[in-house]
């Protein structure tokens, strides 16, 4: 008898920095999501899309749990929850190198949702010393019965396909709920944002990654003609909330700007499948991290 097909959504869930949106990107065979080796780098509930025989897996890639006060942060939060509470299924991301606080915080909401719907990986298993990781996923078992826990690696695709066998079998019956050649139903001036700002905090190190916001001022599709009339071409306002940040940003004869630009072009490139000229503006924001109307502005809703 013919399976019946399933389609459902599936939230990558996790502490910050356990390295879901790079297993994301992983998974899709594209990159839709920003990645750097810095804890809130995803803000936004990234949708990712993927069709495969008999089954296709919505996946939400959200931001790390957390608990802070500051308004940003809790916005950011609120973003993962709700993803949480509506998942059919549920991949719980362990990180296979740091956990803490923050991991076993996520570990008792993942668990909540119960054992039908959970899968659960440790991530980064590349990097793992040999002999350590059944020192990580005992813990893991015992904190959730009845659930897989298994190794997984982004780099190597370790164990990926098991995952998506595990994911699909626990979404509902359903036809497909997006096209079969659809990858994300973000828009791509949204991504495009992400991946400024995902430049910014690759090329300032510790220096401002947590003040910086992204917008798209303007965005146009290529055309015919010549120049760069057949380039999208898309102008972007890096927001900092001190002006000593500004300066940062820019660098010494606007270099660091430039290397900003240069690298953030390169993803949008990939992303659209061609030239793109992208102008960049950086502007001071005072404190918009605490401002709620600044924040709202910023596409981050009050969490209150």
């Amino acid at each position: 008898m013919k399976k019946e097909h399933r389609a459902g959504f599936a939230v990558i869930f996790g502490a910050p920095n356990a390295g879901k949106s790079t297993l994301l990107n992983r998974i899709l065979g594209e990159k839709v999501a920003a990645v750097a080796n810095k804890p809130q780098t995803t803000r936004h509930r990234i949708l990712g899309v993927l069709t495969r025989p008999g089954a296709q897996l919505v996946f939400f890639d959200t931001p790390g749990y957390h608990v802070s006060d500051k308004l940003l942060n809790r916005a950011i939060v609120s973003r993962a929850l709700a993803a949480l509470a509506d998942a059919d299924a549920v991949l719980f991301l362990a990180d296979g190198l740091h956990r803490g606080a923050e991991h076993e915080a996520a570990l008792e909401l993942a668990a909540g949702k119960g054992r039908a719907s959970l899968v659960c990986a440790v991530s980064k298993a590349d990097l793992v010393p040999a002999g350590q990781m059944a020192e990580i996923t005992a813990p893991l078992e015992k904190a959730l019965p009845g659930a897989p826990v298994l190794p997984v690696s982004a780099k190597t695709g370790r164990n990926i396909p098991r995952i998506l066998d595990l994911l699909s079998a626990r979404l509902p019956a359903s036809p497909p709920l997006y096209p079969e050649d659809a990858l994300t139903d973000q828009p791509v001036r949204l991504i495009a944002a992400e991946f400024v700002r995902e430049a910014v905090i690759r090329l300032t190190r510790d220096e401002i990654p947590y003040s910086t916001a992204v917008t798209v001022d303007e965005f146009r599709e290529p055309r015919e003609g010549e120049g760069d009339s057949r380039k999208t071409y898309i102008a972007a306002t890096i927001h900092v909330e001190k002006e000593n940040q500004k300066m940062i940003v820019i660098g010494s004869g606007g270099r660091k700007l430039q290397a900003i630009g240069t690298a953030a072009r390169a993803s949008i490139e990939r992303l659209v499948g061609g030239p793109v000229y992208l102008e960049l503006f950086v502007r001071t924001t005072r404190d918009w991290t605490k401002n709620k109307s600044s924040l709202q502005d910023f596409g981050y809703r009050d969490p209150s």
